[in-house]
């Protein structure tokens, strides 16, 4: 019988091990859902702009708490879009307890807290509104980046992930097209996943005002730190301090600031560059006023 276990689990291949084991913890983190933390914190966005750079910073403070389990080193369960069918309790299964909370802010003196980091949620036209009911105090980490080189690293990851087949220029001139109907859609059909409105947004995507204005329905400026890649990435310490004392915690020495999904290409079509730039140009202006800010991108 021993020998005929052996046997059956040599024939498992090590994908069959990982996702039994995946089942086996988020069976067990849903079990204990009401004793799980709902995040303190949020990194929104934008697409290619820094977000999981971001996140793997401040995963390495101390008092922010890994995702469960935290060998799977998630930064996020996609839930309020993608996954939202599955539930509060699948998401809350992700989570610390509360108990793991409370022993570490004994030893620790302060409190940890939990969150998780997903670029879609910005522009995601339900994520604000979905949020919010759940976490009416959430704090809100934005970073956004030159929105021309945005779009372009966005573009190149389409098509890195197989779903992009037409040149960038082309995409572009496509994009009203891919578009079109899919927000209304989306509000229309609260289950309904658009893979245009996530990957072929390349132009839309950089206009920022609108997508922090829907935010903004819902949470008070207070609660938003909002920072550019540029700056971020001049600096990855200085970035983590701000952040650190956004959320309330203490001063943490970086240990790592690699770049994380850092996407080569080719250089930029010149002519379709200079388009994007001045299509850019007064929504830049527009947001730098809002702001109270200038991220030095053409305005």
């Amino acid at each position: 019988m021993t020998r005929g276990l052996v046997s059956g689990l040599k024939d498992r291949s090590p994908r069959a091990f990982k996702d039994m084991a995946n089942s086996v913890t988020r069976t067990y983190g849903m079990r204990t859902a009401d004793q799980r933390h709902l995040p303190d914190f949020m990194v929104i966005g934008t697409k290619r702009g820094g977000t999981t750079s971001l996140w793997n910073y401040l995963i390495q403070h101390p008092l922010v708490m890994p995702m469960f389990p935290a060998s799977r080193g998630l930064k996020s369960p996609w839930y309020f879009y993608v996954n939202y069918a599955k539930g509060d309790v699948w998401y809350r299964s992700h989570f610390a307890t509360e108990g793991e909370l409370d022993r570490l802010e004994q030893k620790a003196g302060s409190r940890p807290l939990t969150g998780e980091a997903c670029p879609y949620y910005m522009y995601y036209p339900l994520a604000a509104e979905r949020i919010h009911e759940r976490m009416p105090d959430l704090k809100v980490v934005v970073v956004l980046r030159d929105p021309v080189k945005r779009a372009y690293s966005h573009y190149w990851e389409a098509v890195g992930k197989g779903v992009e087949d037409l040149g960038f220029e082309e995409a572009l001139a496509a994009e009203p097209e891919r578009l079109r109907g899919e927000v209304e859609r989306m509000r229309a059909e609260p289950l309904y996943y658009s893979e245009a409105h996530d990957f072929h947004s390349y132009r839309d995507r950089g206009v920022y005002l609108p997508q922090l204005e829907q935010w903004r329905e819902y949470y008070p400026r207070e609660n938003f730190l909002i920072m550019s890649a540029e700056e971020m990435y001049a600096d990855e310490q200085a970035a983590l301090d701000r952040a650190c004392g956004f959320l309330g915690l203490p001063p943490h020495r970086l240990r790592s600031a690699e770049r994380h999904n850092h996407l080569p290409a080719p250089p930029m079509d010149a002519a379709v560059k200079q388009e994007l730039t001045e299509f850019y140009r007064p929504h830049n202006r527009e947001l730098f006023e809002w702001l109270g800010v200038d991220f030095g991108w053409p305005s």
